[in-house]
């Protein structure tokens, strides 16, 4: 007789060890996959939230610095502004005796039998108008102006000889310009 020995529930039940071991394994590395993306996840997560807050302070510094810029240029501008003042106040000392100096000079290069009827000063220019008893007169006027230290390019624009009673003098209109520094 033979023994007869039935192996199959003994497979069967090694294959169902098999496929369970097999179950746990997958599951466990389904588990642990799990774990690894979760803590990825997280640790990206933390980076991301980290670089932001830095990007926020440097956001925060950058705003700092550009209002400091914007006050630097304001105060940039108002020196510049100051500068001007100072340079205008400093031009109008220098120019406040050369008024005096330029009526005193018309007075004394004004020859005999010229008058004058009006001036007009705009800018460094004059416009003279007058009487003279004659053109040749008008003509030392000029003459003496452009020796002037003070005055420059005289230029008549108009003389006409006009009777006034029973005389006949020259009228006229002269342009003359300030000299920009004396040179006595």
């Amino acid at each position: 007789m033979t023994t007869r020995l039935n192996l199959l529930p003994w497979r069967e039940m090694r294959r169902k060890d098999q496929d369970r071991q097999l179950l746990t394994l997958a599951i466990g590395a389904w588990i642990l996959t799990g774990l690894i993306v979760f803590y990825g996840h997280l640790h990206v997560t933390g980076l991301i939230n980290d670089q932001e807050r830095r990007n926020d302070f440097l956001k925060q510094e950058i705003a700092k610095v550009d209002k400091e810029i914007k006050e630097i240029k304001e105060l940039k501008k108002q020196r510049q502004a100051l500068i001007a003042r100072m340079n205008v106040i400093y031009e109008l000392q220098g120019d406040r005796t050369q008024v005096v100096h330029v009526f005193d000079d018309l007075v004394r290069k004004l020859p005999e039998g010229v008058y004058f009827q009006g001036l007009k000063q705009k800018g460094r220019g004059f416009t003279i108008n007058g009487v003279a008893q004659s053109n040749a007169r008008v003509s030392a006027l000029m003459r003496n102006l452009d020796a002037s230290a003070w005055f420059s390019e005289p230029n008549l624009n108009v003389i006409k000889v006009v009777e006034v009673g029973s005389d006949r003098v020259s009228e006229f209109t002269l342009n003359v310009k300030q000299a920009s520094k004396p040179t006595d």
